[in-house]
């Protein structure tokens, strides 16, 4: 997660309170997903952008999550995401976030 968007959530999380937000990720391999998700919950594992040592505890889900598909138009799941079902392992990248969201995540949807 590049330094731009590290400062963008750690912005939100203070304006609106890290229990009114939820982080979607849409990370296209299973590895960059559980960073970014630990990124988000427990502080960048870098120590390199501005959630470095900052454990926001944020809720973070992939878009493969059922709880995330559930809340979305189908027609437009179906226009926007399916594709990428088809040449991605959507459980991989759900339970790799999943596994970070169990371990680090302070809030839910």
């Amino acid at each position: 997660m590049d330094l731009q968007n590290q400062q963008r959530i750690k912005d939100a999380a203070e304006k609106y309170g890290a229990e009114n937000c939820v982080v979607v990720l849409g990370s296209s391999d299973a590895e960059g997903a559980e960073i970014y998700a630990e990124t988000v919950t427990n502080g960048d594992p870098t120590f390199a952008g501005p959630l470095a040592g900052v454990p926001l505890g944020l809720p973070v889900y992939h878009v493969f999550d059922e709880a995330i598909r559930e809340e979305c138009d189908p027609a437009q799941w179906e226009e926007q995401i399916s594709m990428m079902e088809m040449v991605l392992d959507p459980p991989a990248l759900a339970a790799a976030v999943k596994g970070m969201r169990d371990e680090y995540s302070k809030f839910t949807l």
